[in-house]
Parts: structure tokens; sequence; C-alpha cells
């Protein structure tokens, strides 16, 4: 059977013919509103609904019932949208299906946009709008992980990139705007055609490969690689190609680690979806680090969800769309097999990773933590920031850093008390960047002061003068005590230097 959307010609005149009909994120925000717009995105599609049947038969209208909504419309209607695009060639190539004088949507084409501009995406139907399970090689959208995954790559002027496990082209689409050379690679074939017909509609051409993890790519390296792979932790069956390895546990995250300092060039930074086994009596950074050892990768790994094991398999039987009586079977092993491995939670977070200079030698820089925190979520701003951050650390000395004009960033200062038979007695103080991930440093008396006195105008080690000066206390074991504050300070995003 042919690949869906093999007809190159056809692609061409389906973008020229959406785009025509104003088939944008733009325009179907318009046509939709505010509040309707805004429900279709949480996954509440009839407010959307309700909105098109307004606009009557218009062609963006019918596009939107056709394509986002996956109803029926009648052929005629379908014809006069796309006047570019033969019915039957339609057909032909997996956009849509007839019955009668009605069409449906056979495919998922909807708009995305970023901050440059708007795009065009071939997937599969998601859940809402599809009935019973979905394929062994369904090819899933524009989802929660493939977006946050986008919001936290770097977004710098590189040469080459990779985009291991592309499914439907999501992460080489936002790549192509910073990226001379993109290299997008799949073991699902479906996905590779579907990628293809994504960056067709976009105007851009990727190096589309089949194969399994590195395979596609031996013995090249990259300026920078980003993955979104098919991570979800089982006993190692393969059901649906865009969720499972077909390795056990968290076995293709532990390959994918261990495997990418080979194919990074000097500098290069990877930046990894990705889910890990937590076991019974064992901290939850245990086996990230041992992932992470020997690499000889600088390394940022946040977890931003713990998640127990009935909570975990019940979001993935949920995807799947299985019937009840598949899903209490499948749930019941996987809870089993669960129990056997002594996996108490799995964690799911964001790796980034980096690459050594050609003149650096020195220990990797590794970072494990926990931010769970809503609105901390790791940006590429932030990613890029951190890495700043540790570089600018390692490379001062205390003697330096105590020399330096410091600043503080915009912050606020959160105090805990409570009540006692005086009054409200202060129990602990922090001080916090919004915004920033993990970016709160606990802090006292002193350090709450010298905080505020870094106003980039007098050196450090003038300030632990004053502030020693002033407490009574030893200025030397005041910097001793002072500066892993700062450089904690400096590490969040908190405190920078003044240049």
């Amino acid at each position: 059977m042919a690949h869906p959307l093999h007809d190159t010609a056809l692609i061409d005149a389906l973008g020229t013919d959406l785009c025509s009909a104003g088939y944008t994120g733009t325009g179907v925000a318009g046509l939709l509103g505010d509040d309707a717009h805004e429900a279709l995105a949480r996954g509440i599609w009839w407010p959307a609904l309700h909105a098109t049947r307004q606009a009557g038969s218009s062609p963006l209208a019918t596009l939107v019932r056709l394509l986002l909504l996956a109803g029926d419309e009648p052929v005629a209607d379908v014809a006069a949208a796309l006047p570019g695009c033969d019915i039957d060639a339609l057909v032909d190539c997996g956009v849509i299906t007839v019955d009668g004088t009605l069409a449906r949507a056979a495919l998922d084409i909807r708009p995305h946009a970023d901050d440059t501009r708007d795009y065009l995406v071939v997937s599969d139907l998601d859940a809402a709008t599809r009935t019973g399970p979905v394929h062994h090689d369904h090819v899933l959208g524009i989802g929660g992980a493939s977006v946050s995954l986008a919001r936290a790559i770097i977004r710098e002027p590189v040469g080459s990139a990779l985009d291991l496990g592309t499914g439907c082209g999501i992460q080489a689409l936002h790549l192509d705007a910073h990226c001379t050379r993109i290299v997008a690679t799949d073991t699902n074939p479906r996905a590779l055609a579907l990628a293809a017909a994504t960056a067709r509609l976009n105007g851009m051409s990727w190096d589309l490969r089949a194969g399994s993890l590195f395979d596609p790519v031996a013995g090249e390296t990259f300026d920078l690689i980003v993955s979104n792979p098919p991570f979800v932790v089982g006993a190692g069956g393969q059901d649906y190609i865009y969720r499972d390895s077909g390795m056990a546990g968290d076995g293709v995250c532990e390959r994918l680690i261990g495997e990418i300092a080979g194919h990074l060039n000097p500098g290069g930074i990877a930046q990894i979806l990705a889910n890990w086994i937590v076991r019974e009596n064992e901290p939850w950074e245990t086996r990230v680090r041992g992932w992470l050892a020997g690499t000889g990768l600088d390394a940022w790994v946040v977890q931003r969800e713990l998640a127990d094991p009935i909570t975990y398999v019940s979001l993935w039987l949920s995807d799947a769309g299985e019937n009840p009586d598949d899903t209490a079977r499948r749930g019941a092993d996987w809870l089993d097999w669960f129990r056997r491995e002594r996996i108490s939670g799995i964690g799911m977070g964001l790796i980034t990773l980096r690459a050594p200079g050609t003149a650096e030698r020195r220990a990797p820089d590794q970072v494990v933590e926990e931010i769970t925190a809503a609105g901390e979520e790791v940006t590429g701003h932030e990613a890029r920031a951190f890495l700043d951050r540790r570089a600018y650390l390692r490379e001062t000395t205390d003697e330096q850093l105590l020399a330096a004009r410091l600043s503080t960033a915009p912050v606020i200062l959160e105090q805990q008390s409570l009540p006692g038979e005086d009054g409200w007695q202060q129990v602990g103080a922090s001080v916090r960047r919004p915004g920033g991930p993990g970016a709160v440093l606990g802090v006292d008396e002193v350090s709450t002061a010298l905080l505020a006195g870094c106003r980039g105008i007098v050196p450090l080690g003038a300030l632990v003068d004053l502030l020693a000066g002033f407490h009574d206390v030893d200025a030397d074991a005041l910097a001793q005590a002072a500066v892993p504050v700062v450089r904690e300070a400096i590490g969040r995003g908190i405190l920078y230097e003044v240049r």
C-alpha cells in the first residue's frame, strides 16, 4: 500500500488551497473567536463546531470541520474548499474517505504557529476525533510533550541538527528556522511519510532517514540533537511504535544517553524528553546519574513529574483508546511487571546535555534536580542561560568573584512565619526569581542583606566587609561562608555580574 500523501503534486495543490482559504493559525483563530479557539486547544471541540456552523459552508469553515473536528462534510463543499485538488486523489493519498455524498478526514492537518510564522502539521487523527484504538503505526500530532520540548530547545543558529524520532516532524519544523541542515529519523515508515508531507507543505526540505536510534547517522556528528523518543516504560513489547521502543524498562533512554556523546560536535547540545525508572528505596536521581556517568557530557536533568505506577499506566492506556476489556487486561499485566521489577514510580522530564569544547579539559558538570512547580517549565532561553551560568561559575575563582560587581535580578523575598505567644515568628525565608526554573534560594538575615546590597556598584568583597563590621564578625570567615551562597544564587539566575 502506498504511503499517505505520496503524491507531491497533490501536496503542493493542497498547500495552495489551504492557504487560499485562510487555513492558518491566525485564520482559524479569527473564525472561531478567542473562547472557542482556546477551548479547542484544551480538547473541547463543540464550541468550535458551533462557531463554524455559524459561518456556514465557507471554505474555511468547511476545512475546520473536516480537518480539525473530523466531521462529515458534503463532498461538493470539500471540492469547493479545495478547488485545486481532485477528490479521488485526496482519497487515494489517504487524506479523506468518501461515503456516498459525504467526506471525512483520514488525516489530521492542522495549523501550528510560533513567534515567527504559521505552519501546517500532518499526523494521524487524535483521540478526540477518531473512534477505536490507534493502529500499530499511528503517528501522533501536536501534543503537550512535543510542544514542551519545542519550547525548551535552545534556538541558536547552528550548522547541523538531528531530530531523532521525528514522528510527524514537529521538532524539525521548528529547527528549520535556525539550522542549516536537518536530519530527521524514525523507525516508522508512516511517520516519515507524514513528516515529508509536513516539510513540503511548509516549503522545507529535511534529510529523512529510516532506522533506530543512531543507526541512520552512524559516524556523523551534529551541533544540535533533539529527541522525543518512544520512552514509555514497560516490559518491552511494541504495541504502538510512537510510544513503545521495544526495549524493556527505560532502556531506550539509557541507550540514547549512552551513545549521544559520539554524535555531538565539540560544544554541541542535545535536549531530550525522557522517562526513567525509580525503584523502591532508591532516590529518583540514582537511575539518571547512572546514565550520565562516563559520558563526559555536561548535563542539566530536570524531573518535572514523578508518577506512581497506576497513574502512569492509566495515562498511556487512555491514550491508546482501547476497549475496556483490553484496557483492564493490559493494565493488570503492566502493573504486575512493575511490581516484579520493584518499580515504585516513573520520573518524567527533560535532559539537556552539552559536549565539551575542543580546549576544555575538566570533569563534566552535571546537575540533577526536581522542579515541579507550575510556571517553571524549562524554556530555550532558560536552558541557554543555565549553561552560561554554569560556565561562568567554572571559570570564575573565589578571588575573582569577591572582586566582581554583582547585581540582583528581579526577585521576590518570601518569608515564612508561624503564630506564637508573641505573635508571628519568622521560621524561614527565601528569594525567588519569578518564572525561573528552580530559581529559589533559602536565605537568612545576613544573606538577605547581602543580596539587597548587590546593586552592581560595589564589589562583593567590599559588601562582605561592610556586613562583617555591622554584625561584628570576622570578614574572612564571613566571606568564606558567603561565597557558596553567592555561587548558588548565580547558578539560579538570582545574581549576575555587571561588566
